[in-house]
């Protein structure tokens, strides 16, 4: 029988130092096949108070004789009006070699640590060696595993939390503080962003919300939400005056960060500095200064839910063995 592997088991076999030296290695395995996501468009239900339609996307990646894996996730933005999760998804792990289907996973917790900690793993090649002060924007539910993740990275002094409803930035806040972290509500977005070191957006925001020239010389942006080529979460002055790094090529030019001031020509493809796979492999150096300003857009690969999926399950088989 195939076993299913929950939400909370995904969390505690995915340690983040663990994971960030998982994704690390498999960014230079030359063998891993990760062909580019599907999407497909879901229209928003008649009952919605809005018109914005959904996504369901389909990421599959093998590495050939040893693992197969296909992560499917709704995104679903009208859950947002009854408080519910906007991205839901699943994970299906298979043999390799049989082709015989080997675990489902919870595919929300595996998104969720696999993409902080990808976050984190650019971080430790783009972010300036003192670099302390951390501010995430936007409270879904990424918030709290980016400020785990990058704290694992270097170590922070304070971490501030913006969203468009303090009090959830509030329960975001005392979450990180449970982890020993110091973690505050940020009340005005501008004041925070010109005192942050990094700048992680995690919301699915449609209009940019951080400027570039809020943002102090040396310091790291850290694009994760906004996957769609009609979402955005920075303006164009954020893309002008950085260098700008992505986890993979493909799938990063058609986020609206990337995509939209490629149309415009407020960027070309050649300023994309470097992949993750390029870091992690030493063919680029990362930062290569304290005073540039860095950017990173994470849209997320199918390799990294691969890689996260064969870490929790060789876990777990690993604690089954000790029982």
């Amino acid at each position: 029988m195939t076993e299913f592997v929950a939400h909370e088991t995904v969390e505690n076999s995915l340690e983040w130092s663990t994971l960030i030296e998982q994704l690390r290695g498999w960014f230079t395995e030359n063998g891993v096949q990760a062909p580019p996501r599907q999407v497909l468009t879901i229209p928003a239900p008649q009952q919605a108070a809005s018109n914005d339609a959904g996504s369901l996307l389909i990421m599959p990646a093998w590495l050939p004789g040893k693992n197969i894996g296909v992560k499917v996730v709704t995104f679903c933005p009208w859950n947002a009006e009854n408080g519910q999760s906007t991205i839901n998804a699943g994970y299906m792990l298979f043999d390799g070699a049989t082709g015989q289907l080997s675990s489902v996973l919870d595919g929300d917790a595996l998104t969720v640590r696999r993409t902080a900690a990808t976050s984190a793993l650019a971080a430790d090649y783009l972010v300036r060696k003192d670099a302390s002060r951390h501010l995430i924007v936007g409270t879904g539910q990424l918030a709290v595993a980016v400020g785990l993740a990058h704290a694992n990275v270097r170590p922070m002094s304070k971490i501030s939390v913006w969203g468009r409803r303090p009090e959830k930035a509030e329960g975001i806040t005392q979450q990180l503080a449970q982890a020993g972290l110091n973690a505050e509500v940020a009340e005005d977005l501008q004041v925070a962003c010109e005192n942050a070191d990094i700048v992680s957006t995690v919301t699915a925001s449609k209009e940019p919300l951080v400027k570039g020239t809020w943002l102090r010389p040396g310091s790291h942006l850290d694009l994760i939400g906004a996957f769609r080529a009609d979402m955005r979460e920075s303006d164009d002055q954020s893309m002008r005056q950085a260098e700008i790094f992505v986890d993979g090529r493909d799938s990063a030019l058609l986020s609206g960060d990337l995509f939209q001031p490629l149309e415009s020509g407020i960027i070309q493809k050649k300023d994309i500095k470097a992949d993750l796979h390029e870091l992690c492999a030493g063919e680029h150096p990362g930062r290569r200064y304290d005073g540039a300003y860095t950017v990173f857009k994470s849209a997320g690969l199918s390799l990294e839910d691969l890689a996260a999926a064969v870490q929790a399950q060789s876990d777990l088989e690993e604690n089954k063995g000790r029982d």
